[in-house]
């Protein structure tokens, strides 16, 4: 039996954050930061085809939804993420907007 609309305890998070993490050394950890500052999130593991080719590292997807995070702030975050794990570029999914931050 469904429960009446006016019983229902809802709560709606308009803002959605995907970040492809490659698991390379250091990738738990963030992951671990990640669940401990959001609570609730979804991991996908994944292969990556990335400049033509598979890569040999395996890819993680995070995503996370909130309603307290901004695109600047993302940026910001992504872009510590890439410097962390070593990479040349960094890529994550804020919005439904694909974004990705490259070393300058």
């Amino acid at each position: 039996m469904a429960a009446s609309p006016d019983k229902l305890n809802v709560k709606i998070l308009n803002d959605a954050a995907r970040f492809y993490l490659p698991r390379v050394e250091g990738y738990l950890e963030i992951v671990r930061d990640m669940a401990s500052r959001c609570g609730g999130m979804s991991l996908i593991e994944f292969d990556g085809y990335f400049e033509g080719k598979f890569e040999p590292v395996k890819y993680t997807k995070v995503e996370i939804h909130t309603n307290d995070i901004d695109e600047p702030h993302m940026m910001k975050t992504s872009n510590e993420i890439r410097i962390a794990l070593k990479q040349k570029s960094f890529a994550f999914e804020f919005n439904n907007k694909f974004i990705l931050v490259n070393e300058p």
